[in-house]
C-alpha cells in the first residue's frame, strides 16, 4: 500500500470480538508510537456481546479535520453481518482482511486485495479464541503501511491485560506470518 497522508480504516464484526479495542490499538500505535494524528468513531448495537459493532479510524500525517470514514483504504471484517453490511469492492489500493472462519464472501468479490485470515482458528490453536482480533492485527501490520509494525507491537503490549502479553505477542506473530505468506504466494 502506498504511503499517503490520510488513511481511512474500517474495523467491523460483532460485540465481544475486540473490534473496538483493535481500532483503539491501531489509533494508539499511530498517535503515540508513530507520531501521527488519528480520530476514532465507534458504533455498536445495544447488545454488549453478539450485536454488530464497527470502528472507523482515520490516520494522517496532518491533523484530522474530518473524522468520518468515507472511502476506506483498509477494511477488516470479522463477521458475516459485518461483511454483508460494510464490504466495499472499491477499485484500486483497497485492502480487505476477513476472518475466513466466520466470513463467506458472496457476490462479486475481487481476489486482489482480499486476504482471508483464519484468525479464529489460529486463536483457538493458541488456546484462547478471544485473541482472534490480535491475530487480525498481525495480518493488518503485514498487509498495510498505516502504522509501523513496531508501533503496533508496542500499542498491543500497552493495551492488553497484564499477564497476557506473551499470548498476545504470539497471536500477533502468527497473524503477521500468515499474511506475509499469503502476500508472498500471491505475487505481484
Amino acid at each position: 500500500m502506498s504511503k499517503v497522508s490520510r488513511q481511512e480504516i474500517r474495523f467491523s464484526g460483532f460485540g465481544g470480538q475486540g473490534i473496538i479495542l483493535s481500532g483503539q490499538i491501531v489509533g494508539k500505535a499511530a498517535t503515540i508510537f508513530d507520531n501521527k494524528y488519528a480520530t476514532l468513531t465507534q458504533n455498536y448495537g445495544p447488545e454488549s456481546r453478539g450485536g454488530s459493532c464497527s470502528v472507523h479510524l482515520v490516520v494522517s500525517e496532518k491533523p484530522v479535520l474530518f473524522p468520518n470514514v468515507i472511502d476506506p483504504s483498509v477494511q477488516l471484517l470479522m463477521s458475516q453481518e459485518a461483511f454483508n453490511k460494510y464490504y466495499s469492492a472499491a477499485p484500486g489500493g483497497l485492502v480487505t482482511l476477513i476472518d475466513e472462519d466466520l466470513v463467506q464472501p458472496s457476490g462479486e468479490v475481487p481476489s486482489t486485495g482480499l486476504l482471508a485470515i483464519p484468525a479464529t482458528r489460529i486463536a483457538g490453536e493458541l488456546g484462547r479464541k478471544i485473541v482472534a482480533n490480535i491475530v487480525m492485527l498481525g495480518s493488518f501490520a503485514a498487509a498495510t503501511s498505516v502504522v509501523s509494525e513496531q508501533a503496533l507491537r508496542q500499542a498491543i503490549q500497552s493495551s492488553v491485560p497484564r499477564g497476557t502479553e506473551e499470548l498476545n505477542t504470539e497471536a500477533f506473530n502468527r497473524g503477521y506470518r500468515f499474511a506475509q505468506e499469503l502476500l508472498r504466494t500471491a505475487g505481484p
